[in-house]
């Protein structure tokens, strides 16, 4: 059993997978500083305000702060529309690769009708 885990824990799958979460994470981090720093400020010098987190009702003796679900839910379209930008801008940059052409074996059948093929061609 501990030789199988070895297996499973050391494989390259895991081990790219641990380092995708720990530059996500890292990643993250960059994109919420930008937003927060950068965007955010930006918005609300354009519109007015965009913190909307001091929202809330009274509800019997208590205060719904529907202010701070609505201020995530702006903040998440935020930080998906700059990740959505910047794997747009990533792949307008990248190279297009050419496609590969293989080339295949061909039997003596397939040569013989090529000939015949090309040979109609030269007739015509």
């Amino acid at each position: 059993m501990w030789k199988d885990f070895k297996e499973f824990a050391f494989k390259g799958n895991v081990m790219d997978l641990a380092v995708a979460v720990v530059i996500g994470a890292a990643f993250g981090k960059i994109v919420s500083s930008l937003v927060k720093n950068i965007i955010t400020p930006v918005i609300a010098a354009l519109t007015g305000k965009v913190d909307v987190s001091d929202l809330s009702f009274p509800l019997f003796n208590t205060d719904i702060v529907y202010g701070l679900f609505i201020q995530s839910i702006i903040d998440f379209l935020i930080i998906a529309f700059a990740i959505f930008m910047v794997i747009r801008l990533r792949m307008k940059f990248q190279r297009k690769k050419e496609p590969v052409v293989e080339d295949t074996p061909i039997d003596a059948k397939e040569a013989l009708l090529q000939e015949i093929r090309d040979l109609l061609k030269e007739k015509h």
